[in-house]
């Protein structure tokens, strides 16, 4: 048993399992147009990694870029800015790295801090393995070892939700040189001239304002003086979320423009009704996308509204609900 749980680390590893990144180590010499690309002129120049890789992210065309946002992710990848990005959730953090990574061709992992990550996770552990009829141990690499000797963007999702053993050994990578000191192989580790870091998170690790992220946890302040740049991403403008919107929805003949904006003014209302303690849940871009897609499979607006965003909530703040889609769409809920 311990032999098959120890060897879990090599089918659990997202970098392990794929081809050698070596060659995409090299910037491509030829500017990426950030204007056609993100939809903004940047104050510097954006280049892109050479080759292909499966672990770079898959382009969405139908993507709607934050423009502050995406500055300060560009400005990352070109300068090494290690970078948080904190917001609520549904509010499209992960995401918005992940796209930004994908137009620069940038092989990209994601790690979610949950409470299953433990230290050898990141660093590694001893494996069982059989070499000549014999079992003999090895050191198997953790993700965040592979990560750093690579040519790889590393998202650390829910990082307030780090355990503190965890957190200390992020630590180590956040400094200037970002070398890391691997005891179990008496090894210094230099970070790949392209590896890049981002966080995201709910709270900033500052305590949750809301009461409604919980396992959260305080981030050590030492830690996140470490971090280079701090940005903090709301939900899109109406306008850009209805663009979005009519993007997703394009080939659907049932999905008028009137619904799409209809739907967002809802939200909009929900999350304001959210940020005056007057309704408990929020609603994200995602849940606007099921609530039409809903819509299309049961052609009715208020069945797609009550199974998508009403039952969310209890009965009081169902009351309240129920008045802003009379308000949105000028009919009652059925």
């Amino acid at each position: 048993m311990q032999a098959i749980e120890r060897n879990l680390l090599k089918v659990n590893n997202p970098i392990a399992n794929h081809k050698d990144l070596s060659s995409i180590s090299e910037l491509n010499y030829q500017e990426v147009n950030s204007k056609s690309n993100f939809g903004f002129n940047t104050s510097f120049k954006i280049n892109r990694l050479t080759g292909k890789h499966d672990l770079t992210a898959e382009i969405d065309k139908n993507y709607c870029f934050d423009k502050a946002l995406t500055n300060a992710i560009l400005a990352a990848f070109m300068f090494n800015k290690k970078t948080i990005v904190t917001g609520l959730h549904g509010s499209g953090k992960s995401t918005h790295i992940e796209q930004v990574a994908a137009r620069l061709n940038w092989p990209c992992i994601r790690i979610n801090l949950d409470g299953q990550i433990s230290r050898s996770d990141l660093l590694g552990r001893d494996v069982i393995k059989i070499e000549n009829n014999k079992q003999v141990t090895e050191f198997q690499e953790g993700l965040l070892i592979h990560a750093l000797k690579n040519p790889v963007a590393l998202i650390l999702d829910e990082y307030d939700a780090g355990k503190a053993d965890v957190m200390f050994v992020l630590q180590r990578i956040l400094e200037q040189e970002g070398k890391l000191t691997l005891l179990e192989k008496n090894e210094i580790i230099k970070a790949h001239k392209h590896f890049r870091i981002f966080a995201t998170c709910n709270t900033l690790g500052s305590g949750d304002e809301y009461g409604i992220y919980h396992g959260t946890s305080f981030i050590n302040q030492g830690q996140l003086d470490r971090w280079d740049q701090i940005v903090k991403l709301d939900f899109l403008e109406a306008n850009l979320e209805v663009k979005l919107l009519k993007k997703k929805f394009k080939n659907d003949v049932q999905v008028k423009e009137s619904l799409i904006k209809d739907s967002v003014s809802l939200a909009n209302l929900i999350r304001d009704g959210f940020k005056q303690d007057e309704l408990s849940c929020i609603i994200s871009t995602r849940t606007l996308i099921s609530f039409i897609e809903n819509y299309i499979i049961y052609e009715s607006l208020s069945y797609a509204f009550r199974v998508s965003i009403y039952n969310r909530y209890n009965k009081e703040e169902q009351s309240i609900l129920a008045e802003l889609f009379q308000k949105v769409f000028a009919t009652e809920l059925t």
